[in-house]
């Protein structure tokens, strides 16, 4: 396990803060591909859980950064798109453009409940770390 502790603070670390380079980042570290996919998902997941936890004073910040009002109004630019793509939109495309923790942050803006907020994170990103992990596969079994 001693041998994996660089690679797995290099994924888990990526997966916390840019997933994208999180599965890569562990396999370069020396990790193997399941293993490194599965540390990114843990890192991810974690950072959506720590932002969770912050819950109601960044809902409130967000809230009035972004002037989102908590009562839904269709004319509003957020809540045209909330409606089109609601959670699962954002649990799919957090990934790969705002991450975890705004992503977090962004659901429960909109009022959204911490757990689907949770599970609709932890679970989008599933897809991406098995693309990841199937695209170094078939990427490493070429240069071989």
């Amino acid at each position: 396990m001693m041998v994996y502790s660089g690679g797995l603070t290099a994924a888990f670390t990526l997966g916390f803060f840019y997933f994208v380079g999180a599965v890569p980042g562990g396999v370069a570290a020396g990790l193997p591909i399941w293993l490194a996919a599965f540390t990114a998902w843990l890192g991810y997941t974690a950072g959506a859980a720590v932002m969770l936890l912050l819950g109601t004073p960044a809902r409130s910040w967000v809230a009035r950064k972004l002037h989102i009002p908590l009562e839904r109004d269709p004319d509003k630019w957020i809540w045209k798109a909330w409606s089109r793509f609601g959670l699962i939109g954002l649990g799919l495309l957090a990934p790969l453009t705002i991450g975890p923790q705004t992503g977090c942050i962004l659901a429960l803006a909109v009022g959204e409940r911490p757990l689907k907020t949770f599970l609709s994170l932890s679970l989008g990103v599933v897809p991406y770390c098995f693309g990841f992990a199937l695209a170094i596969a078939w990427g490493t079994s070429l240069v071989k």
